[in-house]
This record gives C-alpha cells, structure tokens and sequence, in this order.
C-alpha cells in the first residue's frame, strides 16, 4: 500500500469495520447530527486564525457519518428503473472523479504542515474513497456497464490538483442538489434509492464547505507576494475547469471503443431526469433553494462558498423572459 493509499482508505483513527445503526431512532439522530452543528467555540470567529481552523477541523470531525458503502442494502428496482438507471450517461466520470479526488487530497495532505487541516482533508480523501465504493457497488448491482478505470497518478501540483476538485466539487454540487431533487419529485428514483443517496449529497455540502473555508484560512496566512501567486493560480484553476466544460472527455471503455464523459451533466441534466415541465428559471431557483436547505444547519460562522449562488441570482435577475421560460424538459 503506497503512503497516498493509506490515507484515503483508512481513517485517522485506523477504523475499519464501521459501526452500523442499532435502531432506526439512532440513525435518525446520526443523520441529524451530519445537517446541524454548531461549535463551542464562542463569540465572532476571525478568518484565517486559529480559532477559524479549529472550527473548521471540529466540524468536519463531528458531522462525520459512519454509514458502511460496502454493505449497502440496494433496493430491489424494476426492469424499467433499472433501465433508467443505465440511461445516465454519469457512472463512468462519477466513479473516475471519486477516483481522482481521494488521490489528489491524501496528495495535499502529504504537503500540508498544519496538522488540524491535514486532519480534516484527509478524512474529506477517506470520505472521498467511500463515494467511489458506493458508484461501483451499485453498477456491479444493477449490471451497469463501467468502462475500465484509467491508472490513478499523483498530481505533480498537490494544491493545483486539490483546488480543480474543490473548485469543481462547489460548482457541480450546487447543480446536483437541485437534480437530485427533481429526480426525487419525479420519482427517477425511487423512494428507496433516494434514501440510500442521501447521505453521499449531504457529504458533498461538507466537503465544499471544508474547502470553502479551508480557501479563506488559507489566503488569510499567505504574505502579499505569496498571495499574488495564489489568486494567479485560482484565476488559472477556473480557465483550466471552463476549458474542461466547453467538451467532453473522450476515453476507452471494457470493448475497446471510445466513449465520452459529459462534464456538463449537472447543468444539462434536468431532461434525463424527469418529464415534468421544468423552465431553466425554476431549475437555477431550486438549485439556490436546495443549496440554502442544505447549507442552513451549520454554524453561520462558516464560510458558505459563494460564487455558484451569487452567479445564479444574476442569472435569474438578467434572463430575458423568453430564455427564462425556456423549458428543459
């Protein structure tokens, strides 16, 4: 097992066999506890200082949810719903995403200095590695063909790496709240697999609002020059995901035949996901009204990440009538 391995598939207290709820009462309570926390920490908390990183650590620690992927219990779907399950052209990214997101953060945290940072993005590359058991576990249930996984390699840049999966983790969970959404309304999913996947969404909410926070503590202890460089390197990060984007990914799949991930399905997926009338102006509003939902339990000291909602509310503000009311599906 390589030292990257060993972070991202063990966590820091080296718990292997993780405990599953007694009662439906305890895993009630356990779920609450993932969506509400407040810290003990008292009084008005400065950004980039200790008492921020200590909150920021003490958050990620104690809305950790200690569900079992492996042991999944998949509900039993219909040949129609499992049919509309291969239809999602998302399982290959989503698996190889997942992939390359535990590397890139037990890479960071092989970097970082500051042990309660380390701590808290080495849990987010463990949590990071259970997403991807999860996606596999539930292909291999429903016979989903998966195309091979290319070879995972270390990022030569730790932080660049790091930052394209935060930057993109913020973006493309402020779309998929709300498409989880319509799949729920719609019944795309089922009441049971809804359920199942709750847990993953509400950890992708953490895991932004780690990097969100782990962005302004980090700026907050840079020197002037040493900050420059950083904004260059964020103002790159952003072309290098609008350039990832504007196509798509083009790999080799089990037969030997090219296929292509869609990077965009968490902004062109609303048609996949329901046949109900739904105008682009009620997508981006659910979208804004799920990542409020979700984001509304933590402590209000947190950071939230702000561009993806501030765009939107643009968005909606600037949309010609005619584009607002545009119906996609």
């Amino acid at each position: 097992m390589s030292d990257l391995e060993a972070i991202y598939s063990k966590l820091p207290e080296n718990l292997h066999d993780l405990p599953q709820p007694s009662s439906d009462k305890e895993l009630e309570e356990m779920n609450y506890r993932v969506r509400h926390w407040m810290s003990s920490i008292p009084g008005s908390i400065k950004v980039g200082s200790k008492e921020h990183k200590q909150m920021v650590a003490q958050m990620f620690r104690e809305t950790f949810n200690p569900y079992r992927p492996t042991f999944m219990d998949w509900p039993k779907l219909s040949t129609d719903e499992i049919n509309r399950l291969k239809s999602l052209p998302i399982w290959d990214i989503a698996v190889h995403t997942e992939g390359k997101a535990r590397l890139r953060m037990a890479a960071y945290v092989k970097e970082l200095l500051d042990p309660e940072m380390a701590d808290a993005i080495a849990r987010n590359a463990w949590e990071e590695n259970r997403h991807k058991e999860v996606l596999a576990d539930l292909v291999k249930f429903y016979d989903i063909p998966l195309a091979s996984e290319p070879p995972y390699e270390a990022p030569k840049d730790a932080e660049w790496a790091y930052m394209v999966t935060g930057f993109s983790e913020c973006w493309d969970s402020f779309f998929a709240f709300g498409l989880f959404a319509i799949a729920e309304k719609s019944g795309f999913f089922s009441k049971e697999l809804v359920e199942t996947f709750e847990p993953v969404m509400q950890e992708e909410c953490r895991h932004i609002l780690l990097f969100a926070n782990w962005l302004a503590w980090h700026r907050a202890n840079l020197s002037w020059l040493q900050r420059v460089r950083f904004e260059l390197k964020v103002l790159a990060v952003h072309g290098f995901l609008i350039y990832e984007r504007l196509g798509l990914i083009k790999g080799v799949d089990v037969n030997g035949k090219e296929y292509y991930e869609d990077n965009n399905f968490t902004i062109n997926g609303v048609s996949e996901l329901s046949s109900q009338k739904t105008t682009l102006k009620e997508f981006l509003q659910l979208c804004l009204d799920e990542n409020t939902r979700r984001f509304a339990g933590y402590d209000r000291r947190l950071l939230r990440p702000k561009t993806a909602p501030i765009l939107t509310k643009l968005i909606i503000k600037l949309l010609p009538k005619k584009l607002a009311n545009k119906q996609l599906t």
